[in-house]
């Protein structure tokens, strides 16, 4: 009895984990992400540090304190900094494999290699400008940065031993790496664009999870019940979040009801729901906005009203991906796509950024929901290849059947490259139904 009911509960927890694709165990999460980062650093970042000018790249960080891009350097089994932890970067010249130093206690993963003995030399600082000055850098790259918070990280403390440590003919070497930490932050390897959108399709297959019958009951469920319940799958399937899950309604009656309602509102029938949801996997992120209708008794589908609405958020999507370019700014992109929607009869607010390591990432911000007209600095920065972003956006529409204007907001993870624009595991083009109809409705 004992080994059928432990078989039946296998049965339970296989077929409850069954409509998703395979989600690894710890231990293999680990042995990926460290494949893939050995890759990034010895393929990728060589390239990209040449592109920028640098020779080196110094990171520092100490525990507790972490420097967001040092945090995407270290392996698996470190889930921080280390007291004080030390990593150089150096470009040996052409030719020659770059070299990949930890001024630290031991190695940090199986690139960066030990390159200090406390026991001989218990000075750390010192042994940091020992091997600056050993290398005589030409340009020294320092995570100091006016515009890009991830590539801020240099502490003040930390940036002035480091200058006091730095060869007197060598401190004026010393310059920002903004634009480095932000091409290490947003370009998007082969290897990772491979699992990116199994990533993707397991967001989205939570998301029609939770917008379901198997979660709600109208007239009961509210959209905190709903949101939690996000919440618990993602911690079931092993996964993490960036940040809070939201879920919100629109529904044909005047806002001033709607928010005089006792909140947490209760899903109703005929309700146009929204959830703003992410996971964290494989140290990638993901961002997804979609829409769910309530049926009503007797309904199969959704009103054409709110399927036009819904199809126009989709063109809006339209007018800003064909606007993609390399090396055209964000600002630009905004302004051309917004001209385009306008000129086509959608309300549109324009308001997509990076994806990546980071949910917000760094890279070519296209609009802020406050900044239509563009953003400062990062909006300025332009668009390369090998890049993600997650297409988030939303138009206006008015509803004469409800006597108002709606919002459709939309977001869907995307990567452009040489070959143009694509979703990363598709995009939502229909409303998803609660509940779904019967084969045999009428």
């Amino acid at each position: 009895m004992k080994a059928l009911g432990t078989f039946l509960l296998f049965l339970l927890v296989s077929f409850s984990y069954a409509q998703y694709p395979v989600i690894l165990s710890q231990r293999d999460q680990a042995k990926v992400i460290d494949e893939i980062l050995e890759d990034r650093l010895r393929q990728l970042l060589p390239t990209l540090m040449r592109r920028e000018g640098f020779d080196m790249w110094v990171l520092i960080s100490r525990e507790n304190n972490e420097d967001p891009v040092l945090k995407t350097m270290l392996p698996a089994t470190w889930l921080a900094a280390r007291r004080t932890t030390m990593l150089l970067i150096v470009d040996r010249g052409a030719g020659q494999e770059f070299e990949y130093l930890a001024v630290a206690r031991y190695d940090v993963g199986k690139v960066f290699k030990r390159a200090w003995d406390p026991d001989s030399n218990p000075d750390q600082w010192a042994q940091l400008g020992k091997l600056i000055a050993e290398r005589k850098p030409r340009k020294i790259g320092i995570n100091k940065a006016e515009h890009y918070g991830h590539a801020d990280g240099l502490t003040a403390n930390d940036y002035d031993n480091l200058v006091r440590v730095v060869p007197k003919e060598l401190k004026g070497n010393i310059a920002s790496a903004e634009k480095l930490a932000v091409a290490w932050l947003e370009t998007r390897t082969e290897k990772e664009m491979t699992i990116y959108q199994q990533i993707c399709r397991i967001a989205h297959q939570i998301i029609a999870e939770g917008f379901s019958d198997k979660v709600i009951q109208p007239g009961v469920t509210t959209t905190e019940d709903v949101v939690w319940w996000y919440r618990e799958k993602i911690k079931e399937l092993k996964l993490d979040t960036w940040f809070h899950t939201s879920v919100s309604i629109q529904r044909n009656e005047p806002d001033p009801i709607t928010l005089k309602r006792p909140q947490p509102l209760v899903i109703l029938p005929g309700d146009l729901l929204h959830v703003d949801f992410g996971i964290t996997y494989l140290r990638l992120n993901t961002d997804t906005q979609q829409h769910a209708y309530v049926l009503k008794a007797g309904e199969t589908d959704a009103p054409e009203y709110l399927k036009n609405a819904f199809a126009k958020g989709n063109t809006l999507q339209d007018y800003l991906t064909t606007n993609f370019k390399e090396g055209k700014t964000g600002n630009q992109i905004l302004a051309d796509a917004r001209k385009q929607a306008i000129n086509n009869g959608i309300t549109p607010s324009i308001y997509t950024h990076p994806i990546g390591l980071h949910g917000h990432a760094s890279g070519t911000t296209i609009g802020m929901w406050d900044m239509q007209n563009g953003v400062p600095h990062t909006g300025d920065y332009p668009m390369h290849l090998n890049t993600a972003y997650s297409i988030e956006l939303n138009c206006s529409v008015p509803i004469a059947e409800w006597k108002k204007e709606i919002r459709i907001q939309l977001e869907e993870d995307g990567y452009f490259d040489a070959n143009g624009f694509r979703y990363i595991d598709g995009r939502q083009r229909e409303l998803i139904l609660i509940p779904k109809p019967a084969s045999n409705a009428r």
